[in-house]
C-alpha cells in the first residue's frame, strides 16, 4: 500500500506512482489543465511515467515534498493532484492543484489545498508558501484567496510566458 501523506474529511493525498500514468494522461490533457496550467506534452502512458518520475517523484526525493494524487476516501477514485512545487525562480515553494473536470465545483481543490498548507506549515515547517495562476483563472484565484493567500503582484516563470498573478501566505 502507498503511504498516505495526509487526509482531510473526504480526501486522501498520496505520492504519485508509475501506475498512475493513465490518470495523469487524462488529467494533463483535460481542457482545464491545458487552458489554465499549460501543455506538458504528456500524450502516452510512457510520457506520463516520465512526467511522474522526473517531476513529482524527483521532487519527493530532492525536496521532501511534491505534487500528490488526490483520491476520494470513500471510493478511492483518483480525482486530481495537489501539493507543493519548488521552482528555481522562487525562494519558496508554491501550492498547486488540478482536478478532472467532473470533480469541479465540489470543494475538493479548497479542501485538499487547506490540507497541503497545514502540512507545509506544521510538518515541513515552511515559513511561507506561494501561489501562482494565470490572470484569467478565476476559479484558482478564488481558491488561493479562500486559503488566505494575498496578491503580491505580477510574475513570469520565463520571459516568453504570459504574465500571471503571484500570491503568498506567511506562517
Amino acid at each position: 500500500m502507498t503511504e498516505i501523506i495526509l487526509e482531510t474529511k473526504r480526501l486522501r493525498l498520496l505520492p504519485l506512482v508509475e501506475s498512475d500514468a493513465e490518470f495523469i494522461v487524462e488529467l494533463l490533457n483535460s481542457d482545464g489543465f491545458l487552458k489554465n496550467i499549460g501543455d506538458r506534452k504528456v500524450r502516452s502512458l510512457e510520457d506520463a511515467k516520465n512526467y511522474i518520475t522526473k517531476g513529482p517523484r524527483l521532487s519527493y526525493s530532492s525536496n521532501g515534498y511534491g505534487l500528490y494524487r488526490v483520491d476520494i476516501k470513500e471510493t478511492q477514485e483518483k480525482i486530481g493532484i495537489c501539493g507543493l512545487v519548488k521552482r528555481d525562480v522562487f525562494d519558496h515553494a508554491d501550492i498547486g492543484f488540478a482536478f478532472l473536470p467532473r470533480y469541479f465545483r465540489k470543494g475538493y481543490a479548497l479542501e485538499s489545498a487547506k490540507g497541503v498548507l497545514d502540512y507545509a506549515k506544521n510538518t515541513l515547517k515552511m515559513p511561507k508558501v506561494l501561489g501562482i495562476t494565470k490572470y484569467h483563472n478565476q476559479a484558482s484565484i478564488g481558491v488561493l484567496e479562500k486559503l488566505g493567500l494575498s496578491y503580491e503582484g505580477p510574475f513570469r516563470l520565463t520571459p516568453e510566458e504570459e504574465e500571471g498573478k503571484l500570491f503568498s501566505i506567511s506562517f
